[in-house]
Formats: C-alpha cells, structure tokens, sequence
C-alpha cells in the first residue's frame, strides 16, 4: 500500500513540473528525430538513384537481368527475416505509434530504430509503392522514447516525447512543421491539447530547420507558380471532393482486403514478401513511374501534358501494386503513395472538365494539388491535416480556401458511407492479433489527459453525478490553462482537459471508457 502511494505522489509531482520541460525537450528529441529521418531520405534518395542506374544498365543483357532478379530475392529475404525478428515494424508505423500512444504496445525503441530504418530502405529502394512519411513518423516516435527512456523520465513524459518525435519524424520527411504539429493533434491524440501543441511545435520546427539546412528551402513538391482560381469554378471543387471521396472509399477497402488476401493464401512473411518485390522488378521494365513512393510523377504531372489513356494506366497499376506492396507487411508508408494517386485523379478530372468546357486547362495543375489533399482526407479522416499538409509540400498558399472546400467535400462523402479512418483500422487489425508487448505492469501508475468535447455526457455535469470508470481517480481539471482541484459539486465544461491517474495495467481500458464518456453525445 506504502508503495503504491510513493508511485502516485511522484507521477502527481513530476505532472506539476511537466509542460515547461517538455518544451525544452522537444527541441531535443527535434534534433536527433530529424537527424535520422534525413539520413533516411538521404540513403532513400541514393537507393532509387541506384534502381534507375542498375535498369538502364541491365537492359540489354539477361545474364545481368537474372543477377538483378538474384539480388531482388537476398532483399525479400532480408525484409522476411525483419519483419519476423521485429513484427511492430511491418506496414506503416503510425497505427503502431498510436497503439503506444493509447497504451495497446510497449516498443522495444532500439530495434524500431534500427529494423525500421533498414527494412524501409530495402523495400522502398526496390521499388515497391511505399512512402518514406509513415516509418518517418515511427522512427521520429521511437526516438522520443528512446531519449525519454535514457533520461529516466515518467511513462506520462514518455508519452509525450514520443509524440514530438513522431511530429518531427512528419515535419523532417516532408518540410511540413505545421503539418507534423496538426498530425499529432488531429490524427495521433484526436483531441486539442496545449501541451501537446506547445511540444510537438517545438520539435517539430527543430526537425524541419535541420531538414531546410540539408535539402533546402523548396517545398518537396516544387510545382510552377499555379494561378488563382476563379471563384465561378468553384461548383467542380465540390464535385472533385466527391470523387475523391469516392474513390478514397475504394482505397481503403482494398487495403484492408489485400492484408486479409495475403493472410488467408500466403501464411509465411517469406513467400508473401516475394511477390511485391519480384513485381517491383518486372514493374520497372515496362511502368518505371509507379515504382516507389511516386514523388518524381507528380512533378512530371505538373510540368508536362499527360495524355488521358496514360493517366488511366498510370492509376491503375500505381493503386494496384501500392495494395500488393502495402498489403504483404513489408515495411513502408501510404502517404506519399497516395498522394501520388490523388494527383493522378486530379489530372484526369482537370482533363476531363477542360475536354467538357467546364475549365480552362491552365487550372489543371490547382486541380492536381486539390486532389492531393481530399484524396488525404478521405482516406486519413484528417481534413485539416491534408490541407496543411498540401499546403505546405507545395509551398502555394494562395489556394488554402479551395485546397480546404476539395477536402470538406471529400470528408463529407465518407461520412456519408460512415467510412473511418485507416490507421484506426490498421491498429484494430493489429490488436485482433496476438497483444505483442501488451501492458501488464502491476501496481505502477500513469496519468491519462482527456478532453471534454463540445456536447457530450460530461459537459455541465457535476462530478459527482458522472459513473466513473473503476479503477481510475480524477485528480485535476484544466480550463483556460488554470488547473482546478475536483470537488463533487464541480461542473465539467465543454474543453475542460480531465487529468485522470489509473493503474498503468488498466491504462488501454481506461483510457478508451473516458474517452467515449468524455465524446458521447447527450441524449
């Protein structure tokens, strides 16, 4: 009893202390995330320079062909024997860090680090359609727990430093600070939380001031200066979101039946990782474009006519082979490839509404970078995110209101068919697995920050009156930035943050009953 009371005051004083340092040591985990996510865009870059070389060379030779298909194999073996050793650093990262997050997996940071740097190198290096964003963030996130584990600092602090490196892992992988803060919030935690924001701001620009110093100032998509576009066109904004919508829809339907299709034919992570790979090979012979993340396409769109039947062609085998590469586990991201995917359909409606009359064809670039952010939005759910994100990557912030009218109508199109996003889906299907690293920690203690949303159960609700979850005390109530102490006759209001201490053992649980509590609508 004497010791469960010496873990409570110390998780109670070290929360006290905790938003001041947290922002000094955002900067730190900035730094050393950025650090490694650029040498990982720096050894990605060198790999599909290398792919290009080794294709132009072994063209007219099959003794040279049949090594290259030789070396294809040692790499799908390698990628097998990764994702075996390490399962958490399979498929993107993100579900995984948000599985961190709610308290579903403990991570060994280490291996993260290292089989996740390595895996994703080899298999985007090959050329199989996966993203560089997604083990960025994982890496960014693995950073901020491994610095937070050495510094000997609180499973609460923890948490929070591992949200900083995952926002800088997003800021360093794509120049995008702003975007990297609104991912941890919209997407990561779902909810608005000033200390979050403050720490994953400071981390996050220390990621991108060390990633402009390498790479540059340019915005990772450098498109020609794209017009305004005129008021009278903004009608084909909705309709474009619709598409988009629609078609993010199928996205992330066959995602999910891909890894179902490799789970129920292909049980060994061996064999099911040499079918993407010995396609990447065959791929580069006929369709080079849609071999890895895709980001040199984009350019090509935006700075050349495309004929329509080679879009087509284009969409086709990029969306296929992103399922077959996604779906066996190697590890990789889908944000850039689906962004590549959005800016392929962008191309086509722009063509489309110009051969129609709808639109001159001197707005089929803006119709490409708005594609880019609904589709985003319809697959991630996170419209603010995807307009930042685009926003930023594109360096054109003259078309943030259509860039933002593309994504809402997007976002409302999948509410329509009550879509979710794909990472919760993707965490879902982990956890429906065996509970790889799941938390049994008896007698030690955590602090959980819930916010109270607009119009749910807890909102003018004294907190007394509320049936609170057992197993959990509710020991603070920030509003306006002022902590108050909970007493019975307390009235909750909507943005007040809950600071609940529980049992680290019951953390998963407890967090996602307050979480439903503090959403749930009132009847």
């Amino acid at each position: 009893m004497r010791k469960s009371k010496v873990f409570t005051s110390n998780t109670l004083n070290i929360w006290d202390d905790l938003r001041l340092r947290l922002m000094l040591e955002g900067i730190i985990v900035g730094i050393f995330a950025g650090l490694i996510v650029i040498s990982f865009r720096i050894l990605l870059e060198r790999a599909e320079d290398l792919r290009r070389l080794i294709y132009q060379l072994i063209s007219p030779s099959p003794v040279m062909i049949f090594l290259y298909f030789l070396a294809l194999l040692v790499i799908a073996a390698i990628l097998g024997y990764i994702v075996r050793a390490e399962p958490m650093v399979s498929g993107s990262g993100i579900p995984q860090v948000k599985g961190q997050l709610s308290g579903h997996f403990v991570i060994s940071w280490p291996k993260v680090i290292i089989w996740k740097f390595i895996g994703g190198i080899l298999a985007i290096g090959a050329g199989l359609s996966l993203g560089r964003e997604g083990p960025s963030v994982q890496l960014g996130g693995a950073v901020g727990h491994g610095l937070g584990r050495l510094a000997g600092r609180t499973r609460v602090e923890n948490k929070y430093l591992i949200t900083c490196g995952a926002s800088a892992g997003l800021a360093a992988a794509f120049n995008a600070p702003l975007a990297g803060v609104i991912f941890a919030l919209e997407e990561l935690h779902k909810s608005f939380s000033p200390v979050i924001l403050a720490s994953a701001m400071t981390a996050s620009i220390a990621a991108d001031f060390i990633s402009q110093y390498f790479f540059g100032q340019q915005p990772v998509f450098h498109f020609p200066a794209l017009p305004t576009l005129p008021l009278k066109y903004y009608l084909l904004l909705v309709v474009l979101g619709f598409i988009v919508g629609l078609l993010g829809l199928l996205f992330s339907v066959s995602l999910l039946q891909a890894q179902k299709l490799y789970k129920k034919y292909i049980k060994s992570a061996q064999y099911r990782l040499l079918i993407p790979v010995i396609t990447a090979g065959i791929l580069g012979f006929f369709i080079p474009d849609v071999l890895g993340g895709g980001h040199n396409l984009v350019i090509e769109m935006a700075n050349t006519n495309i004929l329509f039947s080679t879009l087509l062609i284009l969409l086709a085998a990029k969306f296929s082979f992103t399922m077959i590469s996604y779906g066996s586990g190697v590890p990789g991201g889908i944000f850039l490839p689906l962004l590549v995917i959005g800016a392929i359909i962008g191309n086509l409606s722009g063509l489309f509404f110009t051969n129609i009359s709808l639109l001159p064809p001197e707005y089929i670039g803006n119709l490409i970078v708005f594609a880019m952010a609904g589709y985003f939005t319809a697959i991630v759910k996170a419209p603010i995110t995807g307009t930042i994100l685009i926003t930023e990557m594109t360096g054109s912030f003259s078309n943030l209101l259509p860039v933002g009218i593309v994504c809402l109508s997007a976002y409302f199109m999948t509410e329509l068919f009550k879509s979710r996003p794909i990472y919760d889906l993707l965490l879902e299907r982990m956890l429906l697995k065996e509970h790889i690293g799941y938390i049994g920690n008896e007698g030690k203690k955590t602090i959980i920050e819930i916010p109270v949303s607009l119009g749910s159960y807890l909102d003018q609700k004294q907190i007394k009156d509320v049936i609170w979850p057992k197993d959990c005390l509710l020991v603070g109530v920030v509003r306006g930035g002022k902590e108050i102490i909970p007493k019975g006759n307390t009235k909750l209001q909507m943005g007040d943050y809950l600071v609940v201490l529980t049992n680290r053992k019951d953390e998963a649980l407890i967090h996602e009953s307050l979480n439903k509590l503090a959403r749930e609508t009132r009847q």
